[in-house]
Parts: structure tokens; C-alpha cells; sequence
């Protein structure tokens, strides 16, 4: 194997090791809130304001609601699958990272999957501050 495609193979498994599996809720052009599927930069860092952290038992849910402010949610435990009201939905699963970003609009609500509580992170951004969200290629956005 030639030095060029070593070093090609070791960055492409790099990058597939340093794909942290993300989704963003966002309100769109329409007040609607739309999901975006993709990952989070491990090569940047961004200015949070507060850390804290819940639990909410098995077979729990959540009607409509807005995210109360530009956060990252941290899966540490537990299955969720969240639904915006145009019906777009997602699973949300074991060390997944949601940026929460869709502060008006529609909303979304979840609801537990499997019998494991949901036990999460929450990291406040900073107004302003970079989210670190990299689209998949193929995610549409609202």
C-alpha cells in the first residue's frame, strides 16, 4: 500500500471515528420546526453559559414545545423518538447530540422508546455562539 493511501485510509477512519451522530431542531422560512441529520465537529470548540443535567423515567413524553433556548442535548441514556408537526421525526438515541435551536415557531414533542429512563445533558450555548452542527450531504432543510 503506498504511503498516500495509507495516509487516505487513516483520515477516512478518522473521520468515521470522529462522527459524533447529530440532529438539529430549527424553525424555518415557514415558523415550522424542521430537523437536520448530521454530526458534530470534533476540531472546534464553542462558548457555553450553563451545564445541567435530568432524568425522566421510562415510557416518558413531551406534547408540543419550543426548546427554551439554543442548547445541546447529550444522550447519555435511553431512546426517544421526536416529531415536529409537518411529521418529520427522528430517533434519538445513546450518546446522539441534539441542538436544540427551535426557540419559536411549531414546536416538536417526544416520547420514550424501550423501557430505559432518559437521562441527558444539557449544555446552553452562548447567543450566538457556533453550534459545531455539520449537515449530512443528503439532509433537506425547511
Amino acid at each position: 500500500m503506498s504511503e498516500a493511501t495509507e495516509n487516505d485510509a487513516s483520515d477516512a477512519a478518522t473521520n468515521q471515528r470522529s462522527a459524533i451522530r447529530a440532529y438539529k431542531l430549527y424553525m424555518g422560512r415557514d415558523n415550522a420546526s424542521h430537523v437536520l441529520k448530521g454530526t458534530v465537529s470534533e476540531n472546534f470548540r464553542t462558548e457555553v453559559v450553563a451545564v445541567h443535567f435530568k432524568e425522566t423515567p421510562a415510557y416518558g413524553s413531551f406534547a408540543w414545545h419550543n426548546a427554551p433556548e439554543a442548547q445541546f442535548v447529550i444522550t447519555l441514556s435511553g431512546t426517544l423518538q421526536f416529531k415536529t408537526r409537518d411529521g418529520e421525526t427522528f430517533l434519538l438515541q445513546t450518546g446522539d447530540v441534539l441542538i436544540a435551536e427551535d426557540t419559536a415557531g411549531s414546536g416538536h414533542e417526544w416520547r420514550m422508546i424501550g423501557d430505559q429512563p432518559w437521562k441527558r445533558a444539557y449544555v446552553v450555548l452562548k447567543p450566538g455562539a457556533k453550534d459545531l452542527f455539520i449537515p449530512d450531504p443528503c439532509s433537506a432543510g425547511g
